[in-house]
């Protein structure tokens, strides 16, 4: 079904959005709305970099993260849309962390000077099973006392399937982003209304959306990114299948390995393992050939230690 908005989540509608010198206000206002600021004044400003991260030496792995950007006190944030779980994303957060942080050192700068690095994540998948909210933020506390002295790196985690609230319950412009990034495309004209409010910048991220408004390139590029992560996904879950099938195969052999070891018939094996008895004579004939090549080099050891 042809939706009028398109997908958030898609690699390049996010970075169409988020990422672009016209829309820097969204960015700056989803930055706002989304972190908390005690110590310092909000955002008002920001600077684009480059998500491309250099590696220090040749042998370090280059590093490219959806949106980098620094406000005019210097301090960097890393945006990224993650929409399926991939193994180590937590060592990956860190990782472009670290790496941003290390990019401000230049020959002859001053550790002071260095600024601090907030990553944000938004999350299609549940990342911390045992965290009931949504939102979680991330920092580096004494293990005693939890103060918060090293206050260089924060890290906040929107993980949207644990986000259940409908449009009447919305009560805030973080729980709008929230319902923006999991329900943009179901969106109707009516629903919306109740979303912006008074709000023109959460108007403005569904207007950039609005699939009327995208050129032909503009929406192959977005198609082609769709296709990528649905390819993907399709992968993960084929692997699942196969690893599902393969431990079930090994538990059948293990089965039919005891039940061989206890001298059972091979058709009451079949029968309790579901397999065909031709199965289980393959099975015994290749557990036969391991004993076999098992007795064989016991013995060959045994040759060699008299000798």
């Amino acid at each position: 079904m042809l939706t009028k908005y398109l997908d958030p989540t898609n690699d390049f509608a996010f970075k169409t959005i988020f990422g672009t010198e016209k829309n820097k206000d969204i960015l700056i206002h989803f930055l706002n709305d989304i972190l908390v600021f005690k110590a310092k004044q909000p955002i008002v400003d920001v600077e684009f970099l480059k998500t491309e991260q250099d590696p220090v030496i040749a042998s370090q792995k280059t590093s490219i993260v959806d949106i980098l950007c620094k406000d005019s006190q210097g301090s960097r944030y890393i945006v990224e849309m993650q929409v399926a779980r991939t193994m180590g994303f937590e060592k990956r957060a860190q990782y472009y962390a670290s790496k941003t942080y290390c990019s401000q050192a230049q020959v002859g700068d001053k550790y002071p000077d260095l600024k601090e690095v907030v990553f944000i994540a938004i999350a299609d998948f549940v990342m911390f099973p045992d965290k009931k909210g949504y939102k979680s933020d991330h920092v580096i506390l004494d293990r005693e006392s939890h103060e918060h002295d090293l206050k260089d790196f924060s890290f906040t985690f929107i993980e949207l399937p644990k986000f259940k609230k409908k449009i009447d319950q919305l009560s805030n412009l973080e729980e709008k982003w929230c319902y923006f990034f999991k329900h943009a495309q179901e969106t109707s004209a009516e629903q919306l209304d109740k979303i912006i409010g008074k709000d023109k910048i959460i108007q403005k991220a569904y207007t950039e959306l609005d699939r009327f408004h995208w050129n032909p390139k503009a929406l192959l590029t977005y198609e082609q990114a769709e296709k990528r992560i649905n390819d993907y996904l399709s992968s993960l879950g084929q692997k699942f299948i196969e690893g599902v099938e393969e431990g079930e195969r090994k538990n059948q052999i293990k089965t039919v390995e005891n039940m061989l070891q206890k001298k059972f018939p091979l058709k009451v094996i079949a029968e309790v393992t579901g397999l065909k008895l031709e199965e289980v004579k393959e099975i015994q004939a290749s557990t036969q050939k391991i004993s076999l090549k098992s007795a064989r080099s016991v013995k060959a050891k045994k040759r060699v230690k008299r000798n």
